[in-house]
């Protein structure tokens, strides 16, 4: 009977089918019954809701032990206090390097396509700035008073420091080490088989938030700002498909069409959940199983990545203060230009631990500059949309930076990389999801 049995669909397939039929059922929904309150209590904000907010929590909730366990277990596998240096060193430099080619591409791009004009309606704009950390905050910050509370809050900058400490400790203590260390990575392999197991949830998961963003997101939301829109648009799937690829050949010499076939997975959940920490346990198992990474590099640079990197956001910034400075006809020199790419890149990591941080990092770029931080508002209608993409972009370059690094310190397996059949069905989650389903048939 195995034998006949028909193919079933991979996690990748069944995630894209759950996201466009979750789209045509809002669209759908949106316009046979436009004015249903039973539709928008009941469906969006009630089962459509109810299970994408589950499917999200589920995801959420691994975060902080994973990365908590994984980074542990990758730090006291690094017993050289100038190897951890020297990774940490590599990986906050690639992705300062990266954001700084984001933002820059960004400003060129807008200068030339133009997309914002002083005709639009700016008169009665308000937007609420919430005060950014000055650097001695974020430096104090960095190390937790209580690593519990950090652990409660979610800090992830302090949740990563405790981590890096207490792996490099265990590495430090002989005999009574290896043993925390084995039982770490008991635990490691335990939260990565919770993640196997959520994972059979996505394609409904993903239908639900889909379905939802489809019916409470209309076109009309676009107005003015569809240019500003479009080229924000455009240069994300740019820095993704382009920029990054390029990158990985330049650095690794690794095939980028077989890079960007294995991270179809990961770019789908970070599209469909807007979050990088919630894509984390994904993107670690991806990084591992499919691309060959080894542990101790993945565990460490994914993390951070998810903390501090941040193309995307980047890339919104840089076209944003142009379109805006367009909007309000105010000109701005080379030297304002470099401020906004200074300011910015060091920025993605100064409020890497703040909430709505990309609006927070574009406030701060516009009051460098002298714009007026009113004028975000012309852009909140649409950076529901933007920031699932840039969700997906950040994941990307997150990925890139780890394949890279691993390929420089020799602790990456060049033929799980080439193995086609691991960016299918063979080691990783895929595999395990579908074990899982035979089981239970």
């Amino acid at each position: 009977m195995s034998a006949t049995k028909t193919k079933k669909l991979g996690l990748t397939s069944k995630i894209i089918i759950g996201m466009f039929t979750g789209i045509i059922l809002g669209l759908l929904l949106r316009n046979l019954f436009p004015e249903s309150d039973f539709v928008k209590e009941y469906i969006s904000e009630g089962v459509l809701n109810v299970i994408g907010t589950i499917f999200i929590s589920s995801l959420k909730m691994l975060v902080v032990p994973l990365v908590f366990v994984s980074l542990v277990c990758g730090t006291c596998s690094l017993s050289e206090p100038s190897k951890v240096g020297r990774l940490g060193g590599k990986t906050i430099a690639f992705y300062l390097f990266t954001t700084a080619i984001a933002l820059s591409m960004a400003i060129l791009v807008a200068i030339a396509v133009h997309p914002g004009n002083a005709s639009m309606v700016t008169e009665g704009m308000q937007f609420d700035v919430k005060q950014a950390p000055s650097l001695s905050d974020v430096l104090i910050n960095l190390v937790p008073t209580n690593p519990l509370h950090a652990m409660s809050e979610g800090n992830m900058l302090q949740i990563i420091i405790f981590a890096v400490i207490f792996g490099f400790a265990i590495s430090h203590i002989g005999e009574r080490g290896a043993r925390v260390a084995a039982l770490f990575n008991d635990l490691n392999e335990v939260i990565m088989r919770v993640v196997t197991l959520i994972m059979q949830l996505a394609p409904y998961g993903v239908f639900a938030l889909m379905a939802k963003l489809a019916l409470t997101l209309g076109m009309e939301t676009f107005g003015s700002v569809v240019k500003y829109f479009f080229v924000v648009l455009g240069v994300l799937l740019i820095h993704a498909f382009v920029v990054y690829p390029t990158l990985l050949k330049v650095f690794s010499g690794l095939n980028p069409l077989t890079f960007i076939r294995k991270i179809r997975d990961v770019q789908l959940f970070a599209f469909s959940t807007a979050s990088s920490n919630a894509t984390l346990p994904v993107t670690i198992e991806t990084a591992e199983h499919r691309m060959g990474v080894d542990n101790k590099i993945a565990s460490f640079t994914l993390p951070l990545g998810a903390t501090i990197n941040m193309d995307g956001t980047a890339i919104m910034q840089g076209v944003a203060t142009v379109f805006i400075a367009q909007v309000f006809g105010i000109e701005l020199t080379i030297t304002d230009y470099a401020m906004v790419v200074v300011t910015a890149t060091l920025a993605s990591i100064g409020t890497a631990g703040v909430p709505g941080v990309g609006l927070i990092m574009l406030a701060m770029v516009l009051n460098q500059v002298g714009l007026p931080v009113e004028g975000i508002a012309l852009i909140i209608g649409v950076d529901r949309l933007l920031d699932m993409v840039r969700t997906a972009v950040n994941v990307t370059g997150d990925t890139v930076a780890t394949v890279v690094i691993a390929k420089s310190e020799n602790e990456f397996n060049e033929a799980v990389f080439n193995d086609t059949q691991a960016g299918k069905v063979a080691p990783g989650f895929n595999a395990q999801v579908h074990a899982e389903e035979n089981k239970l048939s």
